[in-house]
């Protein structure tokens, strides 16, 4: 018999595939957090394009995330943060520098951040924030309209 049994190739396939299916969202890069709405006028997309935007991101705990250098995606220490705007802002000045915290952050964590975003050669500091909703309009039958 010269046939190849295949049987046993598309058992590991099939295997394969459930595995990236369940592994596949888990990659999504990013810290979880929840953004104050906000009506702020966005950043010019031209200028983000010369210019990718330095985002510190302080989590639900107050724990400190830059997107710049290694780890992502893991905790960093103001020290670090320090050291990274800096090192950045050094080989480009114009680089946008963004404050993302979650709402829960208590205000003086977030002052925290941004002071130490200052010492580290920021000029501008800015926030990211969620765009304003529109209100949900009302049901047609009996929803606040006052008339019986």
């Amino acid at each position: 018999m010269g046939e190849i049994n295949v049987v046993p190739y598309i058992d590991v396939m099939l295997v394969l595939l459930v595995i990236f299916m369940i592994t596949a969202p888990l990659l999504k890069e990013g810290v979880k957090v929840d953004l104050p709405d906000a009506g702020a006028k966005p950043i010019d997309p031209e200028f983000l394009a010369k210019h990718e935007p330095l985002i510190v991101t302080i989590d639900a705990r107050g724990r400190l995330y830059v997107n710049f250098g290694q780890n992502p995606d893991k905790p960093a220490s103001e020290a670090t943060v320090s050291a990274r705007t800096a090192a950045l802002l050094r080989r480009d000045p114009q680089t946008p520098v963004l404050v993302k915290a979650d709402t829960t952050v208590p205000y003086g964590t977030v002052v925290r951040a941004m002071v130490l975003l200052q010492h580290a050669g920021a000029t501008k500091v800015g926030f990211l924030t969620d765009p304003v909703r529109p209100p949900a309009r009302a049901q047609a039958h009996g929803a606040g309209s006052g008339t019986g």
